[in-house]
C-alpha cells in the first residue's frame, strides 16, 4: 500500500476530529442556553439534534472515505 494512502487517511480521520469538536461544542451550547432560560428546551432540543445529525454525518461520511482508501478501491 501506498505511504499517501495512509497519509490520506490521517486528513480523513482530522475531519472526524473536528466533527468530533463539533458535536462537544453543540451539547455544551444547548446545556448552556437551556441552564440559563429553561423555558426555551423544546425549542433547542429540534435544532440541537438537526444539528448533531448534520455533524455525525460528515464524520462518518469521512470514515468511510478513509476506509475506501485504505482498502485501495
Amino acid at each position: 500500500m501506498e505511504p499517501l494512502a495512509y497519509v490520506s487517511a490521517a486528513l480523513c480521520a482530522l475531519s472526524m476530529m473536528a466533527s468530533a469538536w463539533g458535536v462537544a461544542k453543540l451539547w455544551m451550547t444547548i446545556i448552556e442556553t437551556v441552564g440559563r432560560n429553561p423555558q426555551v428546551k423544546k425549542d433547542v432540543d429540534i435544532y440541537g439534534w438537526a444539528g448533531f445529525a448534520a455533524i455525525e454525518a460528515i464524520a462518518l461520511y469521512a470514515l468511510v472515505i478513509a476506509l475506501v482508501i485504505l482498502t485501495g478501491n
